[in-house]
């Protein structure tokens, strides 16, 4: 499926393929939460990294998040880049050295109609704030920390995806 995406402002526009188009997974981690997630969550999709094309790059700035390690209490800079625009502010997607084949654009950010998906997974709970309510339908999943079904997987489970 083709995702095209845009900033509030429209002054970075984007697209690219996405085999999982799915917004299913969200994050209530902090790092989401405080960039990306008005609502205490943010949703990421997965898209193929060397399908973006972007329009208006000068106005994309790079976040790396700083994350603390809970047994060490070190704080390292995430090798994730949190791409957003410079001019509004509005979170666009996240790029990983780590996977990179891979571009993760933040549903918020997709002008595209996407798929109602079946089923949610709530992640990371371990880190949700306090005021945030967690709303989940009957098939939904919950997990504290990240779940061992990536999204690719949890595509191939329902049989979402083409092949």
């Amino acid at each position: 499926m083709k995702l095209k995406g845009s900033c509030h402002c429209q002054s970075v526009k984007f697209s690219l393929e996405s085999h999982h188009p799915y917004p299913f997974n969200l994050c209530y981690c902090s790092i989401c939460r405080k960039t990306a997630g008005g609502g205490g969550y943010a949703i990421n999709l997965s898209g193929d990294s060397k399908t973006l094309k972007i329009q208006g790059k000068e106005h994309i700035q790079i976040y790396h998040a700083k994350i603390k390690n809970i047994k060490t209490r070190k704080i390292k800079q995430s090798p994730g880049e949190r791409h957003f625009c410079k001019l509004c502010g509005s979170a666009l997607w996240v790029y990983d050295s780590r996977w990179p084949k891979l571009i993760h654009p933040f549903a918020s950010a997709i002008d595209t109609k996407l798929p109602i998906p079946p089923e949610r997974t709530h992640l990371m709970l371990g880190s949700k704030a306090n005021w945030v309510k967690v709303y989940k339908d009957k098939n939904d999943k919950e997990f504290l920390e990240y779940p061992e079904e990536s999204i690719a997987e949890w595509h191939k489970r329902l049989k979402l995806v083409k092949k």
